[in-house]
């Protein structure tokens, strides 16, 4: 694989390609718009149906409470809101959930989900920019993001914003894709997301280089040491890390402090 051009001050990347830092927000957007119609079945395909353990352990490690606000961040097609939506039912519990996506077409997607589900009511739907939430300060109890701060243009500012709507003692849970440790399962991964995805993408959901451009996310993201890092510097602490599938996946968590 060749390497891509290092980006400059004011640039950042988008897939293999060097973008101006403005630019990336609009073309996250187009992409996720086109793909959104097929985005939870691409899901399955790609990890062979694994997300979905992945989301509910998230989900379980949650603790809900009575009256709590959870924000789940990046999650237009309401798969978490809908998971949280569910255990909390099951427990009796009220919960105030709120999904924010940079994507309205992820957000009507979703919306028509939770409504095919009989889920009328007890989700907001709010299109928003992760490095810019649309909520004031300590206004959620719990942030959660699956598989979507990669695609933010800097994790930093992101990590801010969640620091920034949680209450004091609020929690923050993170489920990304992360570089293996090993070896072996590490350069079989790059491959897998190099060559599959793609073919996957362009097979499944009619566009190839969307999924190229997740293949190529997925291959920039900090490993699990590195991001667990970051969390702390924006501000959180007792931050904990459980892997799956030997490292492919990190399911990140820390405290407001």
């Amino acid at each position: 694989m060749s390497a891509s051009p290092k980006p400059a001050p004011g640039e950042t990347y988008f897939g293999d390609s060097v973008v101006p830092e403005a630019a990336k927000a609009r073309l996250v957007r187009e992409l996720f718009a086109r793909v959104a119609g097929r985005y939870d079945l691409m899901n399955d395909l790609m990890s062979v149906g694994l997300h979905r353990g992945w989301k509910q352990a998230m989900v379980e490690q949650l603790r809900l409470v009575p009256g709590m606000t959870v924000l789940d961040v990046a999650g237009g097609t309401g798969d978490i809101a809908l998971r949280l939506r569910a255990r909390a039912r099951a427990a009796g519990i009220d919960l105030r959930l709120l999904v924010c996506d940079l994507t309205p077409g992820m957000l009507r997607a979703g919306a028509d989900r939770a409504i095919d589900q009989g889920v009328l009511e007890g989700i907001e739907w709010i299109a928003g920019d992760a490095e810019r939430l649309p909520l004031p300060d300590r206004a959620v109890d719990a942030v959660t993001i699956a598989f979507g701060i990669r695609n933010v243009t800097r994790i930093d500012a992101a990590l801010a914003e969640a620091a920034r709507v949680l209450k004091f003692g609020g929690r923050f849970l993170c489920l990304e894709f992360s570089p293996p440790p090993n070896p072996a399962i590490a350069l079989f991964y790059e491959r897998y997301n190099a060559r599959v995805l793609p073919m996957l993408g362009a097979a499944v959901a009619g566009d190839r280089a969307a999924y190229r451009y997740l293949a190529e996310s997925i291959r920039r993201f900090p490993d699990a040491g590195r991001f667990a890092g970051m969390i702390r510097a924006a501000g959180f602490g007792g931050v904990g890390v459980r892997t799956f599938a030997g490292g492919v996946v990190a399911l990140h968590s820390g405290w407001k402090t």
